[in-house]
């Protein structure tokens, strides 16, 4: 499932009050501890993120603590760990759970399948959630015990160019490697086993980061995919002259004939329109030079940045005024219908 999916399940999971244990599988870099930590942030709910490979079992079940104030001297308690939770209501987040080894495992296999170990219970309120790396990914992971997998619902995540784009349209991803994603989008996420360094949906944050920084992207995304990025924005010194159609719509401004230019342009009308007015000259210029296919995919990305931008009311009513817009939403119709 696409991320923007895997967030809609876990939602409808906290919602349902259906608190039993989940496992979400992924490549790594895609983002699932940060879809996790947001939908319980939605909630209202806490989130406790335990990194499960870097405990040993004494971590998690607590020290032996001989005697105490309700025990006997010649008896042995456990003391429990004080990241766990205490009360409240959220998610207990066992992340990288498979690289952690069998008998760490196991310890968490209790936490699972009873939602408590050793001395510990965890409270009410609160569901534990997993993730973890799938064989396939060259991750270094442990097999799952039969026993312990049976008792989680599973979910499979995979990397997804709509979702990352709408993350990053709200998150300061710069216009260029979101434009150079929509013309080359198999390098969304692409492993690459001769380097430390590849493409990911998190690398590329990254490296919008270091550019917005004058530095170089290609330590987080790899040589490869850097060299292609940079060739692109070379070419993206070609557009027409984005300030114009969003101030006063561009009528002297040509639409470029390659296909990532055209990328570059719509991504950029799309995140530097900055009011309703700005939105709609931007929208006309693309409807008349593109074909409704690309109007869509670009109507939705200005949607998405308006929202961002807290101009979603004043965005709608202006492109409902619109006979262009009125237009496009025609055929859109008559081609569905006619489907």
């Amino acid at each position: 499932m696409t991320p923007q999916q895997l967030s809609t399940r876990l939602s409808s999971l906290l919602t349902n009050r259906i608190d039993f244990s989940v496992m979400i599988w992924g490549p790594p870099g895609i983002g699932k501890s940060s879809i996790v930590a947001d939908v319980a942030a939605k909630a209202g709910m806490d989130m406790v993120d335990v990194r499960l490979s870097q405990l040993a079992p004494t971590d998690l079940r607590g020290l032996p603590i001989v005697g105490g104030p309700t025990t006997d001297k010649e008896q042995t308690r456990w003391c429990p760990p004080d990241f766990l939770p205490r009360g409240g209501k959220g998610v207990l987040f066992l992340d990288e759970f498979n690289m952690a080894p069998p008998a760490m495992q196991g310890v968490a296999q209790q936490l699972i399948l009873d939602r408590r170990v050793g001395s510990y219970k965890l409270p009410a309120g609160w569901c534990v959630w997993a993730a973890g790396n799938r064989r396939e990914d060259r991750a270094s992971v442990f097999e799952m015990p039969a026993p312990l997998a049976n008792r989680f619902i599973h979910l499979e995540m995979q990397p997804d160019l709509e979702s990352f784009k709408q993350y990053a349209l709200g998150n300061g991803i710069s216009e260029g490697i979101i434009g150079f994603l929509g013309a080359r989008p198999a390098l969304l996420h692409k492993p690459d086993p001769n380097g430390p360094a590849w493409p990911s949906p998190r690398s590329w944050e990254m490296a919008s980061r270091l550019e917005a920084a004058d530095l170089t992207g290609e330590c987080a995304v790899g040589k490869a995919a850097w060299i292609e990025y940079t060739a692109y924005k070379r070419l993206c010194e070609t557009l027409p002259s984005i300030e114009r159609i969003l101030h006063s719509g561009g009528a002297d401004q040509p639409l470029p004939p390659q296909i990532d230019l055209r990328f570059a342009a719509c991504t950029a009308l799309a995140m530097r329109a900055d009011s309703a007015e700005q939105a709609v000259n931007a929208f006309i210029w693309v409807r008349k030079g593109l074909d409704d296919e690309w109007v869509a995919v670009f109507t939705h990305d200005l949607k998405r940045s308006m929202v961002a931008k807290g101009l979603q009311g004043a965005f709608i009513k202006a492109m409902n005024a619109q006979p262009a817009f009125r237009s496009f939403i025609e055929s859109r119709t008559k081609v569905m219908v006619a489907a």
